[in-house]
């Protein structure tokens, strides 16, 4: 088969991984009111466990920062012990699971966190689209600029969510550095106008990422940590005057933590932004590089098999086709993702999408 490469493993730090086809981390909405992870959670991630890697969706690393309503967390034993459900049977399945650690910061709303202001590199809202809330789907407020003596606790935050998703059974973490969330925030100068040493210059816009990298890699050790990217995305208001030098300075630095992967999107949601992020990310890291946006099958393998990339993370194709590598093994159709469901409570557009052998 042309797509052979595909199914390929893939050794990524610590990561033994059966194929190439990985499942990238999409917030769903289906935790509870306290953020614990539920039962069709459960079986969400159980029926995606034939991907060579599930990255678990975005996961609040602490209290207060929520970003989405009734995504999950993993800052209390509530949680913790929700996950482990969660992993269970993923592992049964055969299956590996790491977190996705994550912090809102402008992109949080008052109304999720008992009316706290959400936090920033820099007092500068979102302004192209509404925060999903108990009320509706409602604008972003203005941020108040973090305070570096504050910035050492959001680390820390970092650190125990790390040690969380160690007790709640994952495989690693990947921390979240993409799409105008905290952490990317920071890097970009779009969004981080701050003066002293966590703005400026590439490497002080950085160092809050680097640091965190630190905290976890100290938790897990590197060769069970990826970090996801997205230098060119405007999603969330997001923008960089140079995402190709970001990008490069970024992916050398990374080199220090012997890191499982780096995930980078390729591409900009709404093509406000142009330009190679993968090209300099390969020069640069010398680990696994995983890529994800808008991949079919054909060109997942084409590029795994030219070496630009080392696998390919799908989105909300692995959402709508649970069995997914079976598909592409098989060169059988795609059921079509349903938008309207993404963010909803129910099971209905979750869990019921059919396999393949049960497809009409």
């Amino acid at each position: 088969m042309k797509n052979d490469i595909l199914f390929e493993p893939l050794k990524a730090g610590a990561l033994e991984l059966p194929n190439r086809i990985l499942m990238a981390p999409l917030t769903r909405c289906r935790a509870d009111a306290d953020h614990v992870p539920t039962a069709i959670m459960e079986e969400y991630y159980a029926q995606r466990s034939s991907a060579g890697l599930i990255i678990a969706e975005a996961t609040m690393v602490m209290e207060g920062n929520s970003s989405f309503w009734r995504e999950p967390g993993i800052y209390s034993q509530a949680q913790v012990d929700g996950w482990k459900k969660v992993t269970d049977r993923v592992h049964q399945q055969g299956g590996r699971i790491v977190l996705q650690l994550w912090h809102g910061g402008r992109a949080c709303h008052p109304l999720l966190n008992n009316g706290a202001t959400p936090v920033a590199p820099s007092a500068i809202p979102i302004t192209n689209d509404e925060v999903h809330t108990p009320e509706g789907k409602k604008p972003y407020v203005t941020p108040r600029a973090l305070e570096d003596s504050e910035i050492p606790g959001i680390i820390d935050g970092f650190r125990k969510a790390a040690e969380n998703a160690r007790a709640a059974g994952f495989d690693g973490i990947e921390v979240h550095g993409a799409n105008g969330y905290l952490l990317d925030q920071f890097l970009r100068d779009g969004s981080n106008k701050r003066q002293g040493p966590y703005g400026g210059s590439i490497p002080g816009r950085a160092r809050l990422l680097m640091e965190t990298m630190e905290a976890v890699c100290d938790v897990w050790g590197g060769d069970r940590v990826g970090l996801r990217l997205s230098p060119l995305n405007s999603y969330n208001s997001m923008e960089d005057s140079d995402p190709v030098g970001l990008t490069t300075w970024v992916a050398r630095e990374l080199n220090r933590f012997g890191l499982a992967y780096l995930h980078m999107m390729r591409a900009d949601f709404f093509q406000q932004q142009q330009g190679d992020v993968l090209t300099p990310a390969r020069k640069e890291f010398k680990g696994v590089l995983v890529s994800n946006m808008g991949y079919s099958a054909d060109e997942a393998a084409a590029a795994i098999a030219r070496k630009s990339i080392d696998a390919v993370a799908f989105g909300t194709t692995f959402l709508a086709n649970p069995d997914l590598p079976a598909r592409f093994r098989a060169g059988a159709s795609l059921n079509a993702p349903d938008p309207s469901t993404f963010y909803t409570q129910s099971a209905e557009g979750y869990i019921d999408y059919p396999m393949m052998d049960s497809a009409a």
